[in-house]
């Protein structure tokens, strides 16, 4: 069965836009009482009553952010939407509807589209958001993916990058770098293949790292403990970019300073393990690796017994004031200034 869904190719041509609109969108259920009116419509219409409401946008494009020789499209649709609902997770918020627009090449058969709209779907489902629109058009450079992300807040707990003060604590959730140690991998069994297509690479050693980078999870559940705990961070920012980058965002826009200590930084043994297989520093790799979408925040110390037996969170420095300037405190005790080394889309190759 799962062969001749591989060998079947139908033309999207055949469908129209909005046949393929219907044919991709309907078995996206409305869950959100947000949501008055969904697709079908000139335009959704939600109704989120007097709380706030939380936007965030995002684009990626093939070659740039995303490679389809290792990027399953299931994997990518799923990606897609835990991108943009980090972002809604990082003020605070909920993240309630989604709007998904696609510009497609003729390569892409309507099989291809589908897979990528079963991980949307995936996504959506778990996550509790409803899809409301979009649009499809095509490309003559390959797929190009925008994703609106929608979420509500109460306005007593949004969460901004600038409130974050001095003796603050800073913490982190998960673990870092091994969405940019997955990238490695999967770059280098790129270059194999190209050598040689008959090797099969053997990925279940670096399965945790793989999956940070083709599946990450947006950390609502960060979010919800947050609220049980009944702890409101002062700050708080997604790690997309890298830790540095991250970093350097808050202090700017807070106007502090911080001591980050590179012995508390979080590393899962895998990451260690490949960094030293790669001859690559696993701090450098944790501070500019980026996409790993965890949440990094700022707390009132008088919240720290609230939250010090959590396995998710690890206390990684404090605050300080903007003239002692943002600094990586080393294992041997020095201090060297935090620069930002992250991604950015705009280098010169």
């Amino acid at each position: 069965m799962i062969e001749d869904k591989e060998q079947k190719r139908t033309s999207i041509e055949s469908l129209g836009e909005f046949g393929l609109i219907d044919h991709l969108t309907e078995g996206f259920p409305i869950t959100q009482k947000s949501t008055i009116k969904g697709i079908g419509d000139d335009a959704a219409i939600l109704d989120f009553n007097n709380k706030k409401v939380v936007v965030s946008t995002d684009l990626l494009i093939e070659g740039v952010h995303f490679d389809l020789s290792y990027m399953p499209l299931k994997h990518l649709g799923y990606k897609a939407i835990m991108v943009n609902l980090s972002d809604i997770y990082a003020m605070n918020a909920v993240a309630t509807q989604v709007t998904v627009s696609v510009a497609i090449s003729n390569r892409f058969p309507l099989e291809a589209l589908e897979e990528l709209y079963a991980g949307i779907g995936l996504a959506t489902a778990k996550f509790n958001v409803d899809l409301i629109g979009g649009d499809t058009t095509s490309s003559k450079t390959g797929l190009l993916i925008s994703i609106t992300a929608l979420g509500e807040i109460n306005e007593e707990d949004t969460t901004y990058r600038n409130g974050a003060k001095p003796n603050d604590l800073l913490v982190v959730s998960g673990d870092l770098g091994g969405a940019y140690m997955g990238l490695q991998v999967l770059e280098r069994e790129k270059a194999v293949f190209k050598v040689n297509p008959n090797s099969q690479p053997d990925l279940e050693p670096y399965s945790y790292i793989v999956e940070r980078q083709l599946k990450p999870e947006a950390r609502k559940d960060i979010i919800e403990t947050l609220k049980i705990l009944e702890v409101k961070p002062t700050s708080m920012i997604d790690i997309s970019d890298g830790l540095s980058s991250e970093i350097l965002h808050i202090c700017k826009q807070s106007d502090v300073g911080c001591d980050l200590y590179e012995e508390k930084i979080p590393l899962d043994p895998t990451v260690i393990s490949s960094c030293e297989e790669f001859q690559l520093n696993s701090t450098v790799v944790a501070l500019s690796g980026g996409e790993d979408y965890e949440l990094l925040f700022t707390i009132d110390q008088k919240d720290f017994d609230k939250i010090k037996g959590n396995p998710n969170l690890t206390v990684i420095g404090h605050i300080t004031d903007k003239s002692q300037g943002a600094n990586l405190v080393s294992r041997a005790g020095s201090k060297i200034e935090l620069t930002a080394q992250g991604w950015n889309s705009f280098k010169a190759e």
